[in-house]
C-alpha cells in the first residue's frame, strides 16, 4: 500500500483519534502531519497489511505523546480515581469519561490506564499486573468496548458504519452517568 492509499483509508479516523486526545484542531492537524511523515518513511517496514491500521494508530499515539512531552503538558487522568469538584457548569466529554472509567471494573480499568494513558506496551502491562499477554490484551479491548458502550448509554452516542463513536454530549442533567 502506498502512503497516498494509507492517507485515503485512515487519515480521517486518525484525525478523530488525535482530536479526541488533544482537543485542538490546529494541533491535531500538526500531529496528523507528523504522523504521516513517520508513516511515509517507515511504510516499507510493514510486512503484514492486516496490521497496518493498528500500526498507524500506534504511530499516531506516539506522536501525541511526543507532543505532550515537547509542551511539558500532562494529561491528568490520575485524578479520575479521586473525587474532583467541577469548577464551572460546562459539561464535557471528560466528565462523561471520568464517570465511565470510574464505573469500569478494576480488572479492566487498571490495564487500560497503564496501556492507553501511561503508554506502556501491552507486554509491560501484563508483566506489571503479573498476568499473561492474551489476558491483558483481552482486558484492554474489553475496557475500550465498555467505554464506547458507556458513551452510548450515557449520552446517547451511536457507533456509525465506520465504527466511530459519534454524537453530542447532553446537558449534565440529562446525562445518565454524570447526573448520578
Amino acid at each position: 500500500m502506498t502512503t497516498n492509499q494509507v492517507w485515503t483509508t485512515y487519515s480521517e479516523d486518525l484525525k478523530y483519534f488525535i482530536i479526541s486526545k488533544v482537543k485542538d484542531i490546529t494541533i491535531a492537524d500538526d500531529i496528523l502531519q507528523d504522523t504521516f511523515i513517520k508513516i511515509h518513511t517507515k511504510l516499507s517496514s510493514v510486512k503484514d497489511d492486516t496490521k497496518l491500521k493498528s500500526w498507524c494508530f500506534a504511530i499516531a499515539r506516539n506522536s501525541i505523546f511526543d507532543y505532550w512531552k515537547s509542551t511539558n503538558k500532562t494529561f491528568e487522568i490520575s485524578n479520575l480515581e479521586t473525587d474532583t469538584e467541577i469548577v464551572n457548569n460546562e459539561h464535557t466529554e471528560k466528565d462523561c469519561l471520568r464517570g465511565i472509567i470510574k464505573k469500569l471494573p478494576k480488572k479492566y480499568r487498571d490495564p487500560l490506564f497503564l496501556s492507553d494513558i501511561k503508554g506502556l506496551k501491552q507486554q509491560e502491562v501484563a508483566d506489571q499486573l503479573h498476568q499473561s499477554l492474551p489476558t491483558t490484551k483481552s482486558q484492554i479491548q474489553r475496557a475500550r468496548k465498555l467505554i464506547a458502550k458507556g458513551f452510548v448509554d450515557c449520552c446517547g452516542f451511536v457507533i456509525n458504519k465506520k465504527g466511530n463513536l459519534v454524537g453530542e454530549i447532553k446537558d449534565k442533567g440529562d446525562c445518565k452517568i454524570c447526573s448520578s
